[in-house]
C-alpha cells in the first residue's frame, strides 16, 4: 500500500530523532571512555570525583537524548499535520525521490526491519509512479509495448530518476536517456526499476527475479527478448537475479539475450573496503570504539560492495564488520546472454597512476571489467569490455559516449552459443 505524504513526513521525523539519539549516545560513549582513562591515571584518590562525574554525565546525556528526540519527533508530527490530504508522497516528488533513495542506500535494511513508510519497495516505475503488476495497469503504463524489453536497474543510493541525469546538457532534451534512444533506434521498450539498495544484493536479486516473472506475465505482448542494463550496484543485482531466476527455473531468464553493466563493482568497491578497514582500526581503542559502532550502522547493501557479494553464500556466516579475505565465490555468467561491460576513469588512460587509484571516483576499472591479477575474475570477453576515459561514475548513467558503445554492441550482438576463452586485460 502506498504511503501518504503525512506518513512519510512523520517517518522522516522519526528517523531524524533516532539519528540524533544515536549521535548523542556515541558522543556520550566517547566522553565516558576519555573520562575513564583520565580518572584511571589519577589512582584511587580520584574515585569520588569519577563517581560524581559519571552520574552527572549520564544524567545530562540521557536528558539530551530524551528531550532532543522528543522535540524532533514532535516537529515531524506537527509538519505531517500540515500536509494536504491529496499531496503526492515525498517518494513521488523530484527532491523527495533523491532524498529517499539516499536514505534507502545508507539505512534501507533498518528501515525495512522497522516497517518504516520510507522503506522502498521494489517496483517498476513509470513517470515516477509505481506500476502495479497486473495486466491492465501495465498496459496503461506501456501503451506502445514491444516484444523487446530493456530493464534499467539503478545503483546504490539512486532511483530510476538517475537515468535522466544531465539530459539537458548532454542531449538538449530533458527527456532523453539511454532507454528513450534504445526505443527509437532498436524498438526496445524501456522499463525502469526502483528498489531498496540498503538490502542485501542477493535479496534484491531474488526480488527482481520474482518481479520479472510478474512483468513477463503481465506484458501487453509476448516478450521475445530481454535486455538488462545495470548501473553500479544495479549490475550486480541483475547478475544475482539471473542466477536465482535460473536456479528457480523462471521462464523469463531464457529470454535474456544481452546484459550490459555500467561501472559495476564486480570485484568490489574501494570506498567500502576503506570503511571496513576504518571500522576495524577504530575498534582498537575505547575512545574510538563508539565511532566504529556508528560506522557499522551503514546498510548491509553497502557492506556487500566490499567484494561484490551476489548470493547468500557470499556473506552467510561472515561477520560483515570484520576484516578478512574475499569470501565470494565464482558465479557464472548467464549462458544464454551476451555480456557487455563499460567502465570509466576520470583520466583519459586507464593506466594513468591517478586513474588506477581513484578509477571513476567510486569504482576502479579492473573491478568494473571483472579482472584482477590475483583472486577472482569474471569471464567477460575482452572484446565486450570498453574503457571510457575522462568520465566519472555518474556520467555512465546518461552520457552520449556510453550510449554510442551500447548501440554499437547491440546492433551487432549475436545470439551467443557460448563464450570464448577468457583473456586478461592489459596491465
Amino acid at each position: 500500500m502506498q504511503s501518504s505524504r503525512a506518513d512519510e513526513v512523520r517517518a522522516v521525523g522519526g528517523v531524524a530523532a533516532t539519528g540524533f539519539g544515536q549521535a548523542a549516545s556515541r558522543i556520550a560513549e566517547v566522553h565516558q571512555a576519555v573520562a575513564d582513562r583520565s580518572f584511571g591515571a589519577s589512582g584511587p584518590g580520584g574515585k569520588p570525583a569519577k563517581l560524581a562525574h559519571d552520574a552527572i554525565s549520564a544524567g545530562v546525556y540521557t536528558a539530551l537524548r530524551g528531550v532532543g528526540g522528543a522535540l524532533i519527533r514532535a516537529g515531524g508530527t506537527a509538519l505531517s499535520l500540515r500536509q494536504a490530504a491529496d499531496a503526492p508522497p515525498l517518494s513521488e516528488t523530484s527532491a523527495g525521490t533523491h532524498a529517499v533513495a539516499a536514505l534507502s542506500g545508507a539505512f534501507g535494511d533498518a528501515l525495512e526491519r522497522e516497517g518504516s513508510p520510507l522503506a522502498v519497495r521494489m517496483s517498476v516505475r513509470e513517470g515516477g509512479r509505481e506500476v502495479p503488476m497486473d495486466s491492465e495497469a501495465v498496459a496503461r503504463a506501456f501503451p506502445a509495448a514491444t516484444p523487446r524489453v530493456a530493464l534499467f536497474t539503478h545503483g546504490l543510493c539512486e532511483s530510476e530518476a538517475g537515468w535522466h541525469l544531465a539530459a539537458e546538457r548532454h542531449h538538449g532534451d530533458a527527456g532523453s536517456w539511454h532507454g528513450s534512444r534504445l526505443r527509437a533506434d532498436l524498438d526496445f521498450t524501456p522499463v525502469k526499476l526502483r528498489m531498496n539498495t540498503g538490502l542485501r544484493i542477493s535479496e534484491n536479486g531474488r526480488r527482481l527475479a520474482e518481479l520479472m516473472d510478474q512483468l513477463d506475465a503481465c506484458w501487453p505482448v509476448p516478450v521475445e527478448e530481454i535486455l538488462l542494463v545495470g548501473h553500479s550496484m544495479g549490475g550486480l543485482i541483475n547478475r544475482s537475479a539471473c542466477h536465482y531466476g535460473m536456479q528457480d527455473g523462471r521462464a523469463w531468464v531464457g529470454r535474456v539475450r544481452n546484459v550490459v553493466t555500467l561501472g559495476a563493482p564486480h570485484l568490489g568497491a574501494p570506498l567500502e573496503r576503506t570503511a571496513a578497514r576504518a571500522g576495524v582500526a577504530l575498534n582498537w581503542l575505547p575512545e574510538s570504539r563508539p565511532l566504529a559502532r556508528a560506522l557499522a550502522q551503514r546498510s548491509v547493501g553497502i557492506k556487500d560492495l566490499r567484494y561484490g557479494a551476489l548470493v547468500d553464500e557470499d556473506w552467510h556466516g561472515h561477520d560483515p564488520d570484520a576484516w578478512g579475505p574475499d569470501p565470494c565465490g565464482d558465479i557464472p555468467l548467464l549462458e544464454t546472454a551476451a555480456h557487455y561491460v563499460i567502465g570509466a576513469t576520470v583520466t583519459r588512460d586507464s593506466r594513468h597512476p591517478l586513474g588506477r587509484v581513484i578509477g571513476d571516483l567510486l569504482v576502479l576499472y579492473p573491478s568494473s571489467a571483472g579482472q584482477s591479477r590475483s583472486g577472482r575474475k569474471v569471464a567477460f570477453e575482452l572484446d565486450n569490455t570498453r574503457h571510457l576515459g575522462g568520465l566519472n561514475h555518474f556520467h555512465l548513467l546518461n552520457h552520449p559516449r556510453v550510449y554510442e558503445v551500447m548501440l554499437e554492441w547491440l546492433r551487432q550482438a549475436p545470439q551467443p552459443a557460448g563464450r570464448s576463452q577468457q583473456r586478461l586485460l592489459p596491465a
